[in-house]
């Protein structure tokens, strides 16, 4: 039986079918944050994104799959995202222990390009069990037309067959290096997320920055706060439908842990609805990683 916190998350996602609506549920059910309308995802598509060797070599034990899924189920996540390779691999060893997500688009540094390839579908999901799929969009990428398309055709034929969606909304093109994380593209790439009619968005926790931009005049004019990590967590909040979407927040690059903490303080105080933490957990012995998740699961539970 949900929570009363969990229904009333539950009850926005008002099209949704009865198989949909159970999956979502799932996971805001499941691990140490069951119940508490918080979440936390383990993802682990850095072999993609950034190659095994710079990902993994320093927790040479992360360079196997089985090591991650059990990871997850021990440090009591929310679900455990990944692509294809990875699912199949630990798939009939720890078959139901965790809710999957399977990572349908996925990229690589060895190109400069801002683009994503599609390495799963929707048939991959439901052969694996899944209780969704997610897809990463480029917001003003020369292909975020494309990436859009393809992750609106996803999610509609996800939804048929009763899987939720994430949707990472990165923004890319042409906004300098420093804008990526900046407030107002955040907020402006969070709202996109939702149009596109993800369940779940993930983006990266802004900064105070603004980016020169015609969305930057409307901070000023309003006189909108942006101060505080806090208050700018809430404003991405506002910008998915007023809150009536799951927004979680990157954990980004390996940190020290009161830094982390940190900002998941922030994140609660501004009314997020949890992380998704990869690299700041396989980047640490599996012990130290143990206890960080505990530190969290405390803050998001306080």
């Amino acid at each position: 039986m949900n929570s009363e916190l969990v229904n009333n998350i539950i009850r926005n996602y008002e099209s949704d079918n009865p198989r949909t609506l159970d999956n979502l549920s799932k996971i805001l059910n499941f691990g140490k944050l069951g119940g508490t309308g918080k979440l936390i995802i383990y993802p682990v598509d850095q072999g993609f994104e950034h190659g095994p060797d710079r990902s993994f070599s320093g927790n040479p034990g992360a360079y196997d799959p089985h090591y991650h899924i059990n990871f997850a189920i021990e440090a009591g996540m929310s679900a455990f995202a990944a692509p294809l390779g990875m699912i199949e691999s630990g798939y009939s060893t720890f078959a139901e222990k965790i809710p999957y997500i399977l990572k349908c688009n996925s990229s690589n540094s060895l190109t400069n390009i801002k683009d994503q390839a599609l390495t799963g579908n929707v048939e991959d999901a439901i052969r694996l069990g899944c209780v969704g799929v997610g897809f990463t969009i480029y917001p003003g990428s020369e292909f975020n037309h494309k990436l859009m398309e393809q992750a609106c055709g996803l999610f509609r034929e996800a939804k048929k067959a009763g899987l939720i969606t994430v949707l990472w909304s990165y923004a890319r093109g042409d906004i300098s290096k420093k804008g990526e994380t900046a407030i107002n593209i955040i907020s402006y790439a969070a709202h996109m997320a939702c149009l596109c009619g993800a369940h779940i968005v993930k983006v990266k926790l802004p900064t105070s920055y603004l980016e020169e931009d015609p969305t930057k005049d409307s901070f000023i004019k309003n006189n909108i706060k942006i101060e505080s990590a806090e208050d700018r967590v809430r404003i991405i909040k506002r910008s998915c439908f007023n809150g009536r979407r799951i927004v979680i927040f990157s954990g980004g690059e390996a940190k020290n842990d009161d830094e982390l903490l940190k900002e998941i303080q922030a994140i609660k105080d501004g009314g997020g609805n949890g992380s998704i933490v990869g690299r700041n957990c396989f980047q640490r012995p599996k012990d130290k990683a143990l206890e960080l998740i505990d530190k969290m699961i405390s803050i998001y539970k306080d």
